[in-house]
């Protein structure tokens, strides 16, 4: 099985290790494909662990799937091989986007037929059910996945440890599946919006969409592994400058607040303790027990803020491919400023970003 491709060309130190969390977002996901086709092709990072939701989860195990079996290149072959296979999959389910060349970009980044499928599926599913519209529960994106992604063999993966994020529909509690519990169906539950498809069965309970509990949970990687540093690929805006007006507007917002309510959470946390042990509130046998967590952010908020909810739904590929041209710039542009400061410091100001 070959090795993570690294540098060590020239005398350059070893890779350092990182943690990921990836956001669900769609298709915006695909930004997070750029994103992480960097990473591995810059080699000056390994990963230890990838938590991750809906699209977020997706990538993961996409991403261990090629680690498995080709290092870094291999990770790096399967994401592309996915997401060429989505817009595929797209062009031939909505044939009337593909035809109308419903591309985001083309239009300002909210695409007219895309933002009246949207305003049409919206309408519909407010009706009626993903158990009386697909009562046999069709999804050709679980059949997609599983043909990428062998999970029986990613049970035994020791190259990366992934954390994948759901919501209990009854207990209304978070679940995460590990390398061990993993299956095409976790990785459904958590992209799964209860509005379009039946809730996923697994052991007897049934999950919907992981975004409302966490996008991404955080504190698997505080506990389960070794590494500080944790990157959030973000592809959920935080702050917009406009006040929403429309309905349309208002919802995109409300989801937005909601999906990124968890994170904002945890990134709280995060700074409360590294407040603590900064400023010497605890004594030092409670001091050891803590871990100073280092975050970072990849993100192109500019860009993102130009795009609609709507744009979430596109499969254009030329969409796909400009979403993951702007992650790997983002993604490139974030190593030459911040990977000399991996192991040491924080690289972004927890305080304004999640507090003030």
């Amino acid at each position: 099985m070959p090795a993570p491709r690294t540098r060590s060309e020239g005398g350059a130190s070893a890779p350092k290790p990182i943690n990921l969390a990836l956001q669900g977002g769609g298709s915006h996901g695909a930004f997070t494909w750029g994103v992480l086709d960097r990473l591995l092709e810059d080699g000056r990072v390994n990963i230890d662990g990838i938590c991750g939701t809906s699209a977020g989860a997706m990538n993961a195990v996409l991403v261990a799937h090629g680690l498995m079996h080709g290092g870094h290149d291999g990770a790096r072959a399967t994401l592309a091989d996915f997401w060429e296979r989505v817009g595929q999959l797209g062009a031939m389910l909505n044939p009337v986007a593909a035809m109308a060349g419903a591309n985001p970009l083309a239009n300002a980044g909210a695409d007219p037929v895309l933002a009246t499928q949207q305003w049409a599926m919206e309408s519909f599913t407010r009706t009626f059910s993903p158990y009386q519209f697909n009562p046999l529960n069709l999804n050709p994106l679980r059949d997609l996945l599983a043909t990428c992604v062998d999970f029986d063999a990613l049970h035994g993966c020791d190259q990366v440890k992934l954390f994948l994020c759901a919501t209990n529909v009854r207990s209304g509690k978070v679940r995460i599946f590990d390398n061990a519990s993993l299956s095409v169906d976790a990785v459904m539950a958590s992209a799964c919006l209860p509005h379009l498809f039946h809730a996923v069965e697994i052991d007897g309970e049934h999950y919907w969409d992981g975004g409302y509990m966490g996008n991404p949970v955080l504190y698997p990687l505080f506990y389960q592994t070794t590494t500080r540093d944790v990157v959030v690929v973000m592809v959920n805006q935080i702050h917009r400058n406009e006040v929403p007006m429309t309905s349309a507007a208002i919802e995109d917002r409300v989801n937005e607040i909601s999906f990124n309510s968890s994170l904002m959470r945890e990134m709280r946390a995060v700074e409360f303790v590294s407040r603590m042990l900064s400023e010497g509130w605890l004594k030092p046998e409670f001091a050891k027990r803590m871990r100073s967590v280092l975050v970072h952010l990849i993100r192109a908020d500019a860009f993102m803020a130009t795009l609609s909810a709507a744009s979430k739904i596109s499969t254009d590929m030329d969409f796909l491919r400009a979403l993951r041209d702007l992650g790997h710039a983002s993604a490139s542009q974030w190593l030459q400023d911040n990977h000399a400061a991996l192991g040491k410091r924080s690289t972004i100001d927890l305080r304004r970003e999640f507090l003030d």
